[in-house]
């Protein structure tokens, strides 16, 4: 009985610390926002909770092979080049504090995908599981139909 109990005080003890991440379509749903300054590519201060729990999520999903870190602009004009720069911005922020460069694939939709009527809900970085194991997810193209902004490992 004293065992059952020892392992039920230590079960409970781990799920108490465990992180816990919602996906939805491959997406990772973040808690926080990724911010950037208005009209550009440098992140706020106030991303970095969101940027360290997408380092967390890959750190503890190793078998997340590949993640696209997609970039989605509700502007008039330049919405795609600024796409993504925001998106290279977060990866080279994920790059720089420790994750893979080739687990990171970054990539620009402009403002082909909107999501809401409300324009700035449409401004965002979505970060989607692209490979498990090496294999893309679902038989979709890694770059999830967007243009890759870049190559991180340069």
């Amino acid at each position: 009985m004293k065992r059952i109990l020892l392992y039920a005080l230590l079960f409970a003890s781990l799920s108490l610390n465990a992180q816990t991440w919602t996906i939805k379509n491959n997406e990772l749903k973040l808690t926080k926002p990724i911010e950037f300054v208005s009209g550009s590519a440098k992140l706020k201060v106030e991303s970095d909770a969101a940027l360290e729990e997408i380092a967390a999520y890959l750190n503890a999903k190793t078998y997340i092979t590949l993640m696209r870190v997609e970039g989605h602009v509700d502007a008039p004009s330049n919405s795609q080049a600024l796409s993504e720069q925001r998106a290279v911005a977060v990866g080279k922020w994920l790059v720089d504090h420790g994750i893979d460069c080739k687990r990171i694939i970054v990539v620009g939709f402009g403002n082909t995908k909107p999501i809401s009527e409300i324009k700035a809900e449409n401004n965002r970085i979505s970060v989607v599981n692209a490979a498990v194991k090496d294999r893309p997810i679902g038989g979709m193209p890694v770059d999830g139909g967007g243009r890759v902004a870049g190559n991180l490992c340069k």
